[in-house]
């Protein structure tokens, strides 16, 4: 991964756990919230896992 694409990674972690935060400061913390927070860890980081990481080492192999 180039420097860029780890500028990238931060930045959506800084602004995904910004808006966990949000979401669990401003209600009580239950499994709604549990699960409602770990489906947007899936939907923001597998498919850029998916594009950069696992792309990434199969194309510097070949």
């Amino acid at each position: 991964m180039d420097t860029s694409t780890k500028i990238r990674f931060g930045f959506i972690a800084v602004l995904w756990l910004a808006l966990c935060y949000l979401v669990i400061a401003s209600q009580p913390f239950t499994l709604w919230v549990a699960f409602i927070v770990i489906c947007s860890g899936i939907v923001v980081w597998v498919p850029l896992y998916k594009k950069y990481v696992k792309n990434g080492k199969r194309n510097s192999k070949g």
